[in-house]
């Protein structure tokens, strides 16, 4: 499995070269998916120059490409076979590539544009599926780490801060109700032309939330040292103010 950052720098599960050590700066922004993690690194990454790991990308992307060759199904009871999961972990050719235009990080598999299939919240069943599996997360903590040894690095996940990097700088768990990511995920679905069912995008995240916190390893949780933000009531701009003045108070450096 490849990586490549926005410099293009491939980043291989396959690399057996010496592992450097951290050398630049990591702030980790974790919690649940709608809590407006995506907003906030995106904000903090180009406002600091640095890379932007959506690490949950990387799971979603897993996880689709495993329902695609038939390896998972919606049936969150079936049985998974982690050994070809893994295999096919390790098959893929991923690539972030930021766009200034649209605000967000085109995602590109095996030379496929498949950020908008990524980002469905189908998909994001069939991450938390996969997520449980310890080889597939050993096979992607290595290549999220690599990317902290080329530059600064914002990283958006659920264990950032407790498992692929607990020596972080700065450490924020963003939290909201379910209610709170629903509504804002209906808003999202409509806005874009989509039909909307609230009570469905409820039970889904409600499910998420249930597999990701308890799942033997490593479940989603804040550090012992992260910050704790809860945005159910606030807008976008507050929640990265107030990370951006923890940032701040942990020697992080910002232009403006």
């Amino acid at each position: 499995m490849t990586v490549s950052t926005a410099d293009n720098t491939p980043l291989s599960s396959d690399d057996t070269s010496q592992v450097k050590p951290l050398r630049y700066p990591v702030i980790c922004i974790d919690g649940p998916s709608g809590a407006g993690k995506g907003t906030v690194t995106w904000r903090l990454a180009q406002a600091l120059d640095y890379q932007l790991l959506d690490s949950g990308a990387l799971y979603r992307i897993v996880g689709l490409k495993a329902f695609e060759a038939g390896l998972i199904t919606a049936d969150t009871n079936q049985t998974i076979d982690e050994t070809a999961v893994l295999a096919l972990t390790q098959s893929l050719e991923i690539a972030f590539v930021p766009n200034n235009k649209s605000g967000r990080v085109d995602i590109l598999v095996n030379g496929e544009a498949v950020g908008e299939q990524v980002r469905n919240e189908t998909v994001g069943g069939y991450a938390s599926q996969i997520a449980v599996f310890p080889t597939v997360r050993q096979a992607l903590l290595k290549l999220q780490q690599d990317m902290a040894t080329r530059s600064g690095l914002v990283a958006d996940g659920r264990d950032m801060g407790t498992v692929v990097f607990p020596d972080a700088d700065v450490k924020v768990y963003l939290t909201a109700s379910a209610e709170a990511r629903a509504e804002r995920r209906v808003t999202q679905l409509l806005n874009a032309g989509q039909t909307a069912d609230f009570e469905a995008i409820l039970t889904t995240i409600k499910a998420r939330d249930e597999r990701d916190e308890n799942r033997t390893t490593a479940p989603s949780k804040p550090a012992e040292d992260a910050l704790l933000l809860d945005s159910s009531t606030l807008d976008a701009n507050t929640v990265y103010e107030q990370v951006k003045k923890h940032c701040q108070d942990q020697g992080i450096c910002f232009n403006s």
